[in-house]
C-alpha cells in the first residue's frame, strides 16, 4: 500500500480510530458477501473481533482479498487471521480492542475462553478517502 499522507492518516484516525461500523465484503464462488462489522483502525489496518468458524473467515481462508467501506471511504485489503484473541502475540492489539469496544465487548456475545474467538486484521492495499471536497487515494 502506498503510504497515506499525514493529513489523510489523521482523517482515518479521527473517523475510524474508535469503535466504528464498516461494511466488509468477501467473495465465495464468484458471489460477493457483505456484512457490517465493528472495527478499529490503526496504522493502515482495521481490526475486528470475530469467530474463526464464521462464514466470513471461511471465505477469507479461501480468498484473503476483501473490500471495505465506511463513511466516505472505500478500500481493498488482505484479510489476515491473527489467531486467538487471548494469545500472547495479540496482547497489545487485544488490550486496545478491549478499550475501544468497551461498551459491548463483555455483553455475552464473545466467549474469550474459546480459542475460536479471534482477531481479523484487514491490511489495506488501496483505497479512496473523501473529506470536505478533497480526494485522497492510496
Amino acid at each position: 500500500m502506498r503510504k497515506l499522507s499525514s493529513e489523510a492518516e489523521k482523517i482515518m484516525v479521527e473517523r475510524f480510530g474508535k469503535d466504528t461500523v464498516i461494511a466488509l465484503a468477501t467473495l465465495e464462488h464468484g458471489v460477493p458477501y457483505v456484512r457490517n462489522v465493528n472495527a478499529y483502525y490503526e496504522d493502515g489496518s482495521f481490526y475486528i473481533i470475530t469467530y474463526a468458524l464464521s462464514n466470513k473467515m471461511k471465505q477469507i481462508e479461501k480468498n484473503p482479498n476483501v473490500a471495505i467501506a465506511g463513511d466516505w471511504f472505500t478500500a481493498h485489503g488482505k484479510g489476515i487471521n491473527l489467531g486467538y484473541f487471548g494469545k500472547k502475540e495479540n496482547r497489545l492489539i487485544a488490550e486496545k480492542l478491549k478499550t475501544v469496544f468497551a461498551e459491548w465487548i463483555d455483553n455475552g456475545h464473545n466467549n474469550f475462553d474459546d480459542e475460536n474467538t479471534i482477531i481479523l486484521c484487514v491490511e489495506l492495499t488501496d483505497g479512496l478517502l473523501l473529506s470536505h471536497g478533497t480526494r485522497y487515494e492510496f
